[in-house]
């Protein structure tokens, strides 16, 4: 069954037997944290998304959008040509150009923070950039008759993740806490198949983010 905000937070308190009022006032947070973990272990397509931005002469940085979960690719856009750069470590591109004032068309960039990508070289101009992303979906939680796309379409995910988060902060029983997690592992199977479609592509995809042969 399809769950919204509310039917969901009467499921969870039936599950594990609870009215606790600073147990009720947790619910929110038990299905958020349920939410990002389904959305980081499961890149599916409904989920992706692209958009263009300005990389500013002489800044190494380039702002992230503000529903940004994961990258896919990033790419300059010249003379209406994409040059994709390839994903590193904040490390390796401190390595690459230890000093800041290097310029040039961007070859690399990382993750510097949760807002934020590092780009190397420094942009010696103004650069079109196009990401390709999965993007964080509205929450549930955000109306009491709230609906989204996995209450829609990943319920036993989003049920049984938030039990385990319910269930850890409540200590129950270990054999009871296994069970909701081997079932929340496997939902999340199942939308790992249903978004990889059961992985039958070659061993290079074309979704694959972008990095440098090691």
């Amino acid at each position: 069954m399809a769950y919204t905000f509310t039917t969901l937070k009467t499921a969870i308190q039936d599950y594990v037997q609870s009215t606790e009022t600073t147990f009720v006032n947790q619910l929110p947070r038990f299905i958020l944290n349920a939410e990002e973990r389904i959305l980081k272990e499961c890149q599916l397509d409904v989920f992706r998304k692209s958009s263009q931005g300005t990389a500013s002469s002489g800044n190494q940085y380039l702002s992230k959008p503000s529903d940004f979960l994961s990258q896919n690719s990033l790419s300059v856009i010249k003379d209406s040509a994409k040059e994709f750069l390839l994903y590193k470590q904040a490390t390796a591109l401190q390595d690459y150009t230890p000093n800041p004032a290097t310029t040039g068309t961007p070859l690399y960039y990382a993750d510097w923070d949760e807002a934020t990508f590092l780009l190397a070289p420094t942009p010696d101009t103004a650069f079109t950039m196009e990401l390709h992303y999965f993007y964080r979906p509205q929450s549930i939680t955000l109306s009491a008759s709230g609906t989204s796309w996995l209450g829609d379409n990943a319920e036993l995910a989003l049920l049984y993740g938030a039990l385990v988060e319910a269930y850890t902060f409540l200590k129950g029983e270990a054999d009871l806490l296994g069970l909701y997690n081997q079932r929340f592992q496997e939902s999340l199977q199942w939308l790992k198949n249903l978004g990889e479609g059961l992985q039958t592509r070659d061993q290079y995809r074309y979704d694959r983010v972008r990095r440098e042969a090691q």
